[in-house]
């Protein structure tokens, strides 16, 4: 789980360093509280995707950031806390923006070997997109400071699944503000794409709010049972471990792929930062401990 005595980290650093931009971030939660829960009208059995979600990022963030905290600038704190709220928008959205939206994303193959995909898989598996198109579309209503935070935002959302980090014309060394600043974007965007990836243990659903009992999708129920059998997440500065229950050998199963999938994006997030950023990704590898 991420470590409790630097939660904040990212949010007192934003309000000492700009309290502008501190409260049109917190202006930004506040309307995003009620939007996030939109997921549950599409995904009523599907994990975690609320506000809830998006401040288990923020830790996470705060935690692979660590020292480095001090190097990054105010407008690069303020991106990455709003891509941390933004970057689910997508799973959430109305019939009429799904339909509008649709027009405007490159699926690729998609439909092609998935040709009886629904509406639902396909918000899912292009949520990103949906994201970053809901930004676009509602950036008035969130009162972005200027067109270039707005396009950073955007990209570091839709960077938490599928966009190349490595693409310089989206995500650039130094997008330049208004201020004479400059945004690392593929360094927050790998960092979005990160903590999002390691949200993965029984906290993220908790039984006070996830029935397994009423779960009728036999997909979601072995997802849900997968994160309760994740019981912890301890990172460390060489590797991620997670504390499994391996008394279900079918779960287990399920958590090692998801473990091998996990070291993918670690690996992509660290060759694209450590390869192209001043920044760093310290950790390496994807540990698994059984603690049945």
């Amino acid at each position: 789980m991420p470590d409790d005595t630097n939660s904040f980290a990212l949010e007192f650093r934003l309000r000492e360093l700009d309290r502008d931009l501190h409260k049109r971030f917190t202006d930004c939660v506040f309307v995003l509280q009620s939007i996030l829960s939109n997921y549950k009208l599409l995904f009523p059995e599907y994990t975690d995707h609320s506000e809830l979600h998006s401040i288990t990022v923020i830790q996470f963030c705060n935690t692979l950031i660590g020292e480095q905290l001090d190097r990054l600038n105010k407008n690069e704190i303020y991106v990455l806390l709003a891509g941390c709220y933004f970057h689910d928008t997508g799973m959430g959205i109305t019939q009429k923006d799904f339909e509008a939206f649709s027009r405007e994303i490159n699926f690729g193959d998609y439909f092609e070997k998935h040709p009886d995909a629904t509406p639902a898989e396909q918000i899912r598996d292009f949520h990103n997109e949906y994201s970053g198109l809901f930004i676009r579309k509602y950036a008035e209503l969130f009162e972005f400071p200027s067109n270039a935070h707005l396009d950073a935002v955007i990209q570091v959302s839709r960077g938490h699944r599928r966009t190349n980090l490595k693409d310089e014309s989206i995500y650039p060394l130094a997008l330049p503000t208004p201020d004479g600043e400059t945004i690392c974007l593929p360094y927050l965007a790998a960092l979005l794409r990160l903590a999002d990836e390691i949200d993965v243990t029984a906290a993220r659903n908790p039984r006070l709010l996830y029935d397994l009992e009423t779960i009728t999708d036999d997909h979601q129920l072995f997802e849900h049972k997968r994160h309760r059998a994740v019981r912890d997440l301890k990172i460390g500065r060489d590797a991620f471990e997670l504390m499994i229950d391996d008394s279900d050998p079918a779960i287990f199963e399920m958590i090692r792929r998801m473990a091998d999938k996990m070291q993918r994006t670690l690996d992509a997030c660290r060759d694209a930062v450590n390869g192209r950023t001043p920044f760093e990704i310290t950790q390496k590898e994807i540990r698994l401990r059984a603690i049945s």
